[in-house]
């Protein structure tokens, strides 16, 4: 079971900053009147016990520091596209990692733009949310493959939204199948699916025993809703494969997801590598 001594790095974390303007680069694909107008942030429909109280507190590095010694997480993977986690990632470069963001419609732009991030924050891997640009830019669009090429000349993997995405969006841009062709085209990429690969988690396990650079994490699930393919995939041939990721506070508080996590099936070996191991190892977090 979960050992209080594993150290555990988080390669989905953030910041409960004063509001929810984060998402509002989201709200321009919505059309919906509840996702537009009633939600504050556009998977609410899904969440329903995000830990809003949190927000709007005067240090929100505070809160989620004292959460990840709360619950044993020793580093968190934050975006250095935000504001709070630049100040998190300059005051406590021993607790939080970076992950950089991707412009694929910005072409030559859009890749200066990566390698700065990578100059500046020194990020250890890259996001991507293919139904969340505007337009949407599919896994294996020729757009991608400049940014998959840099990922690869950098060393550093790429985590990569997989599924039907939770906002209200088109989901055919995130087919897990895609990802296929992208493996075949780049051998050499690290891949980590982020959401679930929903409801291709199936043909996720068949895809990570193809392409050994092909990963899944646990990002925006509460732990009692992981893919039962991923679990028994994990108890396998896939121990090395299956990396922990939460959703706080975006969704979901660490009390929760810590509270659901004993209730996983993963065999005592898989602990480890799941909580720590994995990422340690692809983010270079020694």
């Amino acid at each position: 079971m979960i050992a209080g001594d594993i150290g555990i790095i988080d390669t989905l974390i953030g910041f409960p900053a004063k509001d929810f303007s984060g998402y509002e680069r989201l709200r321009v694909q919505l059309k919906d009147e509840q996702s537009r107008d009633d939600f504050e942030f556009p998977v609410e429909y899904i969440f329903k016990n995000v830990p809003k109280e949190l927000y709007g507190t005067e240090n929100p590095i505070d809160i989620t520091l004292h959460e990840m010694d709360r619950w044993g997480v020793e580093w968190g993977l934050v975006s250095c596209r935000d504001q709070v986690a630049q100040q998190a990632l300059r005051d406590h470069p021993d607790r939080f990692v970076a992950t950089g963001g991707v412009y694929p419609h910005e072409s030559v732009d859009g890749i200066r733009k990566m390698r700065r991030q990578f100059d500046e924050f020194g990020v250890r891997s890259f996001d991507a949310f293919p139904s969340g640009f505007s337009p949407q830019v599919p896994i294996d669009d020729p757009k991608m493959y400049p940014i998959y090429a840099t990922c690869i000349e950098l060393g550093v993997p790429i985590f990569v939204n997989a599924g039907v995405p939770g906002p209200r969006f088109p989901m055919s841009a995130q087919g897990v199948e895609r990802l296929d062709q992208v493996m075949y085209d780049f051998p050499e990429l690290v891949l980590i699916t982020r959401h679930g690969c929903e409801p291709w988690e199936d043909l996720m396990v068949k895809l990570m025993l193809k392409w050994p650079g092909l990963h899944f994490c646990t990002s925006g699930f509460a732990p009692k809703y992981y893919p039962q393919a991923i679990v028994d995939y994990a108890n396998t041939r896939g121990a090395d494969k299956v990396l922990y990721a939460g959703y706080f506070p975006f969704g979901l508080s660490l009390e929760q997801i810590m509270g659901d996590l004993k209730h996983v099936g993963f065999r005592d070996d898989v602990w480890p590598k799941f909580l720590r191991g994995n990422a340690a190892g692809l983010l270079g977090i020694g």
